[in-house]
């Protein structure tokens, strides 16, 4: 009988850093170096794609661009974008290891998945020097997954491409597509897992679109942060995601939803949304 057999984790936002703000800090902070206050929806939207294409991203926005045009007198090209990266990649490898414990309850849960048999492999928007330090850091911590590998792996073809998907699923023997979940806290996740044909599963506290410390979070008045969780949900479904879950904990149980549809036959691009069939929030 077909049933999921592998399960792909993005990092920031969804295993460690919870809110994903590393990345957030030190966007903010090379676009202010150049004269341009963006807006943390600007910031965020492009997150979980390689910081690269995210700087692009950002400076491709209309307002943006007409910012950089105001403040340098000329239209941004290809070599603003390499100048960004340049200064982007050392601020944060300067930082990462202050964002790279694992949230709440991802042990316990990689633990029961892994005990339940299902391999555990990651993807990431990260290069390989970046996750030398999230990696290690993790693991000092208790979180491993049984694989994990950057756009650098894959020529620089990361998300929403679904290389990095496959590569984990080859080395892990996943199997099929319709066998793996992939689970993340962006658009981009969502969107390489079902360029991938896998199962798209977006987890709200601690994500990037969720946009929160897990301080805010905590202090918020609840009639907000139920609201800020549902429009999350909202974005996750409209990017893509067959399931949404609140909180790590719940992927299995999400899984269990997603081995009963597969009994009936469905198959990730064959349904819109798993959670019309029971399976997510």
């Amino acid at each position: 009988m077909t049933k999921i057999n592998g399960i792909i984790m993005d990092w920031a936002g969804t295993a460690v850093d919870y809110g994903c703000m590393a990345p957030v800090h030190v966007f903010l902070e090379i676009f202010r170096e150049i004269g341009i206050e963006p807006t943390m929806e600007e910031v965020r939207a492009p997150m979980g794609y390689l910081k690269w294409d995210h700087i692009k991203t950002m400076l491709d926005l209309p307002r943006i661009g007409e910012a950089f045009r105001a403040a340098h007198g000329r239209p941004h090209d290809d070599g603003d974008v390499d100048r960004l990266h340049d200064r982007f990649e050392p601020k944060l490898l300067s930082i990462l290891h202050r964002f790279a414990d694992p949230l709440p309850a991802v042990r316990e849960t990689m633990d029961r998945l892994r005990r339940g048999g299902y391999a555990i492999g990651a993807t990431t928007g990260y290069n390989d020097a970046m996750m030398s330090i999230v990696a290690k850091v993790a693991e000092e911590n208790g979180y491993a997954p049984d694989y994990w590998l950057t756009p650098d792996a894959v020529g620089g073809k990361g998300r929403p491409l679904p290389y990095m998907i496959f590569v984990n699923m080859i080395h892990l023997n996943m199997g099929l597509p319709q066998e793996v979940v992939k689970i993340g806290d962006t658009a981009s996740d969502m969107q390489e897992a079902r360029n991938a044909g896998v199962w798209a599963v977006g987890v709200v506290r601690g994500s990037s679109m969720l946009g929160l410390t897990e301080r805010e979070a905590d202090d918020m008045d609840p009639a907000e942060l139920a609201a800020r969780i549902a429009q999350a949900k909202q974005s996750f479904l409209e990017s893509g995601a067959h399931a949404v879950i609140e909180v790590i904990s719940e992927l299995p149980a999400v899984i269990e939803a997603i081995d009963r549809s597969l009994a009936k036959g469905g198959r990730p691009g064959g349904i819109e949304s798993l959670h019309e069939n029971g399976g997510g929030h």
